[in-house]
């Protein structure tokens, strides 16, 4: 009998929301796609068809969009059973606050934050529909402290960290699984790639291939896990630094980050 339950990935059409959506086909999953436009997401999603016999539906739209995204909401939901959303979507960037233009903020924000909850809202009914469903959040290894030169960026991952735990309580009792992940460094696409090369070691201490980190993820979340941090140099790091002062790991980690201005 074939599967009429969908895995839902925004930020699909590259880095490792690609990763996920071809992870997810090989494991027999109907994935649905969402990113912008451009993104050569009907390929991928032909490549899928083809390959591993799914059905993948594209959406292409802007998530922070708001009339959109109800609206494209909405329609999916009419249209497939959704049981799995893996919340991917999500900008950075690494710059003097005053070098920054207000919409780079402002869309940091509107798409780390904004979007990602109110699309989970949107969705939390019909997944709750299911006798078993699960939510997965990509947050940052950044959720865990501030950094200089990046201060909106895990502040908004800091954000998204305490919604969805505060939302594993909420739903705990229920069917539906919330997990968060915690990635260190990806080399998503060439510019953040040259970036962690240029830093040296100690920015490549706690990188894993998007194939790994997609693969550690899937699992943890189908495991209901609740927290997942990828990989053990991550794990270990993060231990570390919990025993360290706020004030000395903030200098610290941010002397290192204002490196990486020289490579954007």
């Amino acid at each position: 009998m074939q599967n009429r339950n969908y895995t839902l990935i925004t930020g699909a059409s590259s880095g490792l929301g690609k990763e996920f959506a071809v992870r997810c086909a090989a494991m027999s999953m109907n994935v649905i796609l969402i990113a912008l436009p451009g993104g050569n997401m009907h390929s991928l999603a032909d490549n899928l068809q083809q390959e591993y016999g799914v059905d993948v539906p594209v959406f292409e739209f802007d998530l922070t969009d708001t009339d959109r995204l109800k609206q494209q909401l909405t329609s999916i939901m009419a249209q497939y059973n959704i049981n799995f959303l893996i919340n991917n979507a999500g900008v950075g960037g690494t710059a003097s606050i005053t070098d920054t233009p207000l919409e780079k903020l402002d869309s940091i924000i509107q798409l780390n934050v904004r979007s990602t909850v109110l699309l989970t809202r949107l969705l939390i009914p019909h997944l709750l529909e299911n006798k078993e469903s699960y939510i997965m959040n990509i947050a940052s290894m950044a959720a865990f402290m501030p950094i200089a030169y990046k201060t909106v960026y895990p502040a908004s991952k800091a954000f998204i960290s305490s919604f969805f735990l505060g939302l594993q309580e909420e739903l705990s009792g229920t069917g539906l699984s919330v997990s968060v992940v915690y990635p260190g460094p990806i080399m998503t696409n060439s510019h953040t790639s040259r970036r962690i090369i240029g830093q040296g070691m100690k920015a490549r201490m706690g990188l894993l291939p998007t194939t790994e980190i997609a693969r550690i993820a899937l699992r943890g979340t189908l495991a209901k896990y609740r927290v997942i941090i990828p990989g053990f140099m991550n794990r270990l790091n993060h231990k570390l630094m919990q025993l360290l002062p706020l004030s000395f790991k903030l200098r610290l980690v941010s002397r290192e980050v204002k490196k990486e201005i020289q490579f954007i």
